[in-house]
C-alpha cells in the first residue's frame, strides 16, 4: 500500500454497533470474564502471567476443555492485563485486582469500549509476529536461552510484513470495484506482498516464497480471528499433507477457497483505520465531512470514487435545509484556481441530489460568469420555467470548465476522448473561438484536446489554439 496516494474512504458502522461487536469477540469477552473471575487468591508471575497451577481454574472459568484450554486461557489473561481489565497489585506477591478499565465495558461509552478493544488488538498483532512456539523450543540452547539467530526471524521485518498484508487487505476492501465484503483468497494476498508489480510470469522461486508467505499468514489469521479483526477460512489441512498438490499461487478458481479465504469484519475495518490514522496516514471515512463547510466537502470528495462521493454528499445534505445548502455549495464552487473546475463539477453533482426547494439559489447566480452555465443546466433538468438561454460566450466557458474538471477527475480517459471528438465534429469553428475563452484552464484544455483527438489535422488545430490562448494569457 502506497503511503503517498490517498486511501479511498471507508464506510463504517456506528460506534455503538462496533462496540457491541467488540464485546462479543471471543478474546475480549474471555479476558473480561477472567478479570471478574480473578480474586485475592489469584497469583501471577513476574511478567503478569497466571502461574501454571492456576491455568486449569482459569480454563474452567471460561468453560474451556481440550489440549488448547490452558493456552487459550493464558492468552485471554494476558489480554486482560494488557488492556487494564486486570491490575497487578503487588509484583512481589503476585497479587491482582480488577482494573479500572473493566467498568468501561459495562458503563463506558462505545468509544471507551473500542479503546479497550484496540489495545487488545495491538496485543494480538504483536503475538502474530512472533515465531511458532515449536520453533522457539527448537531454537533453545543448552542453557535454556533462545538463539534468535537460528530462527531466521527479524521482529521488525515480521511486523512490517503483517502490517503490509493488512494494509493491502484494507485497500482491497475499501476500493471501489475491490473485494468489498467478499473474502480475499490467501494466495492473492500473499502474492500482493511478494510478486513485483512488473513481473509477468512468476518464477518458481517467487512461487515458493508466495507459498511460504501464505502458510505464515494462515497461522497469523488464525490468531487474529478471535479478536474480531477478520473472518477467516483456514488453509485446508489436507493440502499440507499432499505434496503432489500444485502451488497455492497456481490454484484454479474452483479450488482457491481450499487455500484459505479472509475478509475484514466491520470491526476490523475500524481497527485498521485507527492504526493507519495513528501512523500518520490519511484514512478518510464516509461522514467525516458531514459537519464541515461546503468548501471542505467539494475539495474533500475530489479524490473520492463516485459512489463514496455521493454517499458523503448525501450525509452532508441530510444535515441541512435544501435552499441554504444550495447557496453554500454554489459559493464554494467559485474560483479561478486549478481545483475550481472540479469543485464546480462536484457542486453540480451535489445539487442534482437537491429538489426544487433549491431553485431560488440557482436563479440568483444566472448572471454569474462562473456559475450561470451550471445553474441553467440544473434549472432545465428540473423542468423550471423561464430559463434564459445562455450566451455563446457562456457556452464556450462552460465547455472549457467541464473538460478541465474531467481532466482533473479522470485524466485522459476514453470518455473524455469521446467528448473531445464530439465537440470538434459538431462545431467546425470550435478552436477558432475556444482560444479566446477567458478561463484560466483554456490553454491546458486545448492542449489536452490536441493530445486526445485521433485526427492529426484536428489535433494540430487544437495545439495552435492552445498556443494562442497561452499567448493571450501572457504565458
Amino acid at each position: 500500500m502506497s503511503e503517498s496516494s490517498p486511501l479511498p474512504p471507508v464506510r463504517l458502522t456506528t460506534e455503538a454497533e462496533l462496540a457491541r461487536d467488540a464485546l462479543a469477540t471471543p478474546l475480549l469477552s474471555r479476558a473480561a470474564r477472567l478479570a471478574r473471575w480473578a480474586g485475592p487468591d489469584t497469583r501471577v508471575g513476574a511478567g503478569g502471567e497466571l502461574v501454571e497451577e492456576q491455568l486449569p481454574g482459569a480454563a474452567d472459568a471460561l468453560g474451556l476443555t481440550g489440549d488448547d484450554a490452558a493456552a487459550t486461557a493464558s492468552e485471554a489473561w494476558r489480554v486482560a492485563v494488557d488492556t487494564g481489565l486486570v491490575e497487578i497489585v503487588d509484583e512481589e506477591e503476585g497479587t491482582v485486582a480488577a482494573g479500572a478499565d473493566l467498568a468501561l465495558l459495562t458503563s463506558g461509552a462505545p468509544r471507551d469500549v473500542l479503546g479497550v478493544w484496540l489495545t487488545a488488538l495491538e496485543t494480538v498483532l504483536a503475538d502474530a509476529s512472533v515465531p511458532d512456539l515449536d520453533d522457539l523450543v527448537d531454537a533453545m540452547d543448552g542453557g535454556g536461552e533462545i538463539d534468535f539467530s537460528s530462527l531466521d526471524w527479524d521482529p521488525e521485518a515480521e511486523a512490517e510484513f503483517l502490517d503490509g498484508v493488512l494494509g493491502n487487505l484494507y485497500l482491497l476492501t475499501v476500493s471501489e470495484g475491490g473485494a468489498g465484503e467478499s473474502p480475499v483468497p490467501l494466495p492473492a494476498l500473499a502474492a500482493s506482498m511478494i510478486v513485483p508489480d512488473d513481473m509477468g510470469e512468476p518464477t518458481n522461486d517467487v512461487l515458493e516464497q508466495v507459498s511460504d508467505a501464505m502458510m505464515r499468514l494462515d497461522d497469523q489469521f488464525r490468531l487474529l480471528e478471535p479478536v474480531g479483526l477478520v473472518d477467516f477460512q483456514p488453509v485446508d489441512e489436507t493440502l499440507m499433507a499432499d505434496t503432489d498438490e500444485e502451488s497455492s499461487a497456481a490454484a484454479d478458481d474452483a479450488d482457491v477457497s481450499r487455500y484459505g479465504m479472509v475478509r475484514l469484519t466491520p470491526l476490523g475495518l475500524y481497527g485498521l483505520r485507527a492504526r493507519l490514522l495513528e501512523s500518520g496516514l490519511s484514512a478518510p471515512a464516509v461522514g467525516d465531512l458531514a459537519d464541515k463547510g461546503a468548501d471542505a466537502l467539494l475539495d474533500g470528495t475530489a479524490a473520492f470514487p463516485p459512489t463514496a462521493a455521493q454517499a458523503e454528499t448525501e450525509q452532508w445534505l441530510a444535515r441541512r435545509e435544501p435552499l441554504p445548502a444550495a447557496r453554500e455549495l454554489l459559493a464554494a464552487a467559485r474560483g479561478g484556481d486549478a481545483g475550481a473546475p472540479l469543485r464546480r463539477l462536484h457542486c453540480q453533482q451535489a445539487l442534482s441530489l437537491v429538489g426544487l426547494e433549491a431553485e431560488p439559489a440557482l436563479r440568483e447566480v444566472l448572471d454569474d460568469a462562473e456559475l450561470g452555465g451550471l445553474a441553467r443546466v440544473w434549472l432545465s433538468e428540473h423542468g423550471a420555467a423561464d430559463v434564459p438561454p445562455p450566451s455563446e460566450a457562456m457556452i464556450f466557458w462552460l465547455t472549457i470548465d467541464t473538460i478541465a474538471a474531467q481532466l482533473a477527475a479522470e485524466g485522459n480517459s476514453a470518455e473524455l476522448q469521446g467528448l473531445v471528438e464530439g465537440l470538434a465534429q459538431q462545431h467546425g469553428g470550435f478552436f477558432a473561438a475556444a482560444w479566446r475563452v477567458d478561463h484560466p484552464a483554456t490553454p491546458d484544455v486545448l492542449e489536452a484536446m490536441g493530445r486526445l483527438h485521433p485526427d492529426k489535422k484536428v489535433a494540430k488545430e487544437a495545439r495552435k489554439a492552445a498556443f494562442k490562448a497561452r499567448s493571450q494569457q501572457g504565458g
